[in-house]
């Protein structure tokens, strides 16, 4: 199994003081935990003051969003030399509410993913099918369709897959352990099959409404290898006990 990867995910909140006040108070309580890679992704606002505050500590720093051109005339964006000149390593690509707010395609998300490899940013590929969709019995045919789109013509190296289930998000509906793990291992089995032997190293990790109550009993799925989390991740105490889940 890969070394587990959990992400915070902060979206549209806090400000440059809270975001110092954040690291602060979480830093301590993760300190001595060398067994999980731990990611924040605080807005861009944010990431200049993260840098500093995580200097010299092992939570590596990550982008909600990235822009597939390195300059030009392309007002609001940002792009990744300038990720990673604020010292980003990572880079969140493809969040549904990217795709349903601001009409994010999977080419689009297919041009981010491969901005983000050409400037060393590693990425995490976040894809996932609507409550409709699995009702409709479609959750397979979206989440293939989703990484064959967003994949297409990519080295597959430095990248995780998030699998979120759109109904799941923000909305403390969870997938079952069984549900989470059925998704997962058909990534997998989807990778192997494209990918040969590279496909068992792409780390696979699950977003929904992930919370310390329910850390455990997703990471004992085989094939969940981490966590994408969003609202529980912004208290430090939240998120210190869901990363530290072993201790």
């Amino acid at each position: 199994m890969n070394k587990p990867l959990i992400a915070a995910n902060w979206k549209l909140n806090k400000t440059i003081q809270e975001t110092e006040s954040f690291i602060k108070e979480f830093l301590p309580s993760v300190k001595n935990n060398n067994e999980v890679e731990i990611v924040l992704a605080p807005p861009f606002t944010s990431l200049y003051i993260a840098n500093l505050a995580l200097k010299d500590s092992q939570v590596k720093l990550a982008a909600q969003n990235i822009f597939y051109e390195d300059k030009g005339a392309f007002t609001g964006e940002v792009s990744a030399p300038m990720l990673a000149d604020v010292g980003c390593s990572y880079v969140i690509i493809g969040h549904s509410e990217r795709r349903q707010y601001f009409n994010e395609t999977d080419d689009i998300v297919n041009k981010k993913i491969r901005a983000a490899r050409k400037h060393n940013l590693s990425v995490i590929f976040c894809i996932g099918e609507s409550l409709n969709e699995r009702q409709m019995g479609l959750t397979f045919k979206v989440v293939q369709r989703q990484l064959k789109e967003g994949l297409r013509d990519i080295e597959l190296y430095n990248i995780t897959i998030a699998y979120e289930p759109i109904w799941a998000i923000g909305t403390g509906k969870t997938a079952t352990p069984e549900q989470a793990q059925e998704v997962h291992s058909f990534i997998r089995n989807w990778l192997i099959s494209n990918f040969d032997n590279v496909g068992k190293e792409i780390r696979i990790i699950y977003g929904g409404s992930v919370t310390p109550e329910n850390i455990k009993s997703l990471m004992n799925c085989p094939d969940v290898e981490g966590a994408l989390v969003g609202g529980a991740s912004l208290k430090a105490d939240s998120f210190s006990k869901i990363v530290n889940y072993k201790f």
